[in-house]
């Protein structure tokens, strides 16, 4: 396993329904662990790097409604 981590500046606060996609996105096969800043203006991302790439990060988190900048 090669651990990765990704730091994402959202375009605006999360709202609750988002809050729950976040929740559910370590379930994702090769994202281990999601943080949200207490602002919720940032997101954290740790994966696996031998099973995602960073696009399919990305992408998983566009498909999960998430504002990432």
């Amino acid at each position: 396993m090669t651990k990765v981590t990704l730091h994402y500046d959202l375009a605006r606060p999360l709202t609750e329904p988002e809050l729950g996609s976040v929740a559910d996105l370590p379930s994702t096969y090769g994202i281990a662990r999601v943080q949200v800043a207490p602002t919720l203006d940032k997101i954290i991302v740790d994966y696996d790097a031998s099973r995602m790439m960073k696009t399919d990060v990305e992408s998983v988190l566009h498909r999960h409604g998430l504002p990432i900048v």
